[in-house]
């Protein structure tokens, strides 16, 4: 009976020690494993073993991480206060790293993200702030894939999500747009002067190279004047043509 007994528990301390010991890891997970507190190899996906109290584990998720980073006060190059957030992306691809060489890497690249952006900006003016968002969104992914390659982290896309502005600054970009607009206004009317004038006196030019093409233009005026009953026309004859018709000279005084 005793036999029996010490035969069960047996059985009991060999199933609880398996239960113990047996990992299983989904496709997307590794498992950092440690010996005695030395690193001893990354494992998984699937089934494997954990020896107890000599081997440790941490699971890790390859998966990608989105990173929601708060608004941040930037303080642009030309001295404008803007709050602005944005968007993270990135993944675990050296699971060795992330566990060794960085204390809660979720924690430590949101802040390194913080800085970064507020670093990056602080860089550029407001303009460009506005203008440029995917130029600075790249150079906000590089610096921070540079500075997270050791802790075996890649960034893989960076997005700015807001730009907030304060509303004396609103009105004060709405004022600049506003000028903008008249100044390319008086602009194209200026131009339109210009190219009317030019056009102007290429005809006269024209004009003055061929009587002719005068006269048929003061006659087509004075049809035009001609259409307004109320006005009357004093039409000029040359003293030529009055020679031709017969029509005697008026004398001349004295």
């Amino acid at each position: 009976m005793v036999a029996l007994i010490e035969f069960g528990i047996v059985l009991l301390v060999i199933a609880v020690v398996f239960a113990t010991s047996v990992r299983v890891l989904r496709e997307y997970e590794r498992a950092v494993v440690f010996m005695l507190g030395r690193f001893w190899k990354v494992k998984g996906p699937g089934l494997f073993i954990i020896i107890p109290v000599v081997q440790q584990m941490v699971r890790v998720d390859l998966r990608t991480v989105v990173l929601d980073v708060p608004p941040q006060d930037v303080i642009t190059r030309d001295n404008v206060s803007v709050k602005v957030n944005a968007i993270i992306y990135f993944r675990v691809v050296d699971p060795e790293k992330s566990v060794i060489q960085v204390v809660r890497f979720l924690e430590a690249t949101s802040q390194l993200a913080q800085t970064t952006l507020r670093s990056v900006l602080g860089k550029h003016e407001l303009d460009q702030l506005l203008a440029d968002r995917e130029k600075l969104n790249i150079d906000i992914q590089k610096v921070l894939d540079e500075q997270t390659d050791a802790w075996g982290i890649k960034v893989s896309t960076v997005e700015i999500k807001q730009v907030d502005l304060n509303e004396s600054m609103v009105r004060a970009i709405a004022r600049q747009a506003e000028a903008e607009r008249e100044r390319r206004a008086k602009i194209i009317h200026a131009e339109g002067e210009l190219q009317a004038s030019e056009k102007l006196l290429q005809a006269a030019q024209m004009l003055a190279q061929a009587p002719q093409a005068m006269q048929l233009r003061y006659l087509q005026t004075l049809g035009n004047i001609a259409g307004d009953r109320s006005t009357v026309i004093v039409f000029p004859v040359p003293i030529e043509i009055l020679g031709a018709l017969g029509v005697p000279r008026p004398a001349t005084p004295g």
